[in-house]
This record gives structure tokens, sequence and C-alpha cells, in this order.
């Protein structure tokens, strides 16, 4: 069974910021699928068992942006 979430960021402005995104969130463990939608300005995680949040917190912001809380 997988989980899925969606998660608010903030700060990316072009295909860059969404490739950075969807590296650093993909190496969280666990985490089985990332899809980053620059329109929307949203990450969407889909992962093993819960993520946690912090951990997913410091992977946005490793790669400069925000997750909104």
């Amino acid at each position: 069974m997988s989980v899925t979430a969606t998660y608010p960021v903030t700060g990316m402005t072009c295909q860059h910021c969404v490739n950075a995104v969807r590296s650093e969130v993909g190496e969280v463990p666990g985490v089985t699928a990332v899809d980053v939608d620059l329109t929307a300005g949203s990450v969407t995680v889909t992962s093993e068992t819960p993520i946690d949040v912090a951990a997913l917190r410091a992977a946005v912001d490793e790669a400069g942006y925000a997750l909104v809380s």
C-alpha cells in the first residue's frame, strides 16, 4: 500500500526549480515517486508509509525553496 500527499511549495519559477525539488525530495527515505507541478506550486509525494514532514521540508529547503505549512 502506498501513501500519496500533495504539499504547496513557494519560490519555484522554472523547469530547473522543478528538477531541483524532484531530485531532493526523491532522496527522502521511503519516497517512491515525486510529481512537481510548477503551475500549481506543489509537490505530490508517493511513499511506502507517511512521510515525515520535517524531512520533506528539509529536502525542499535544500533545493532552495520553501514548503508552505
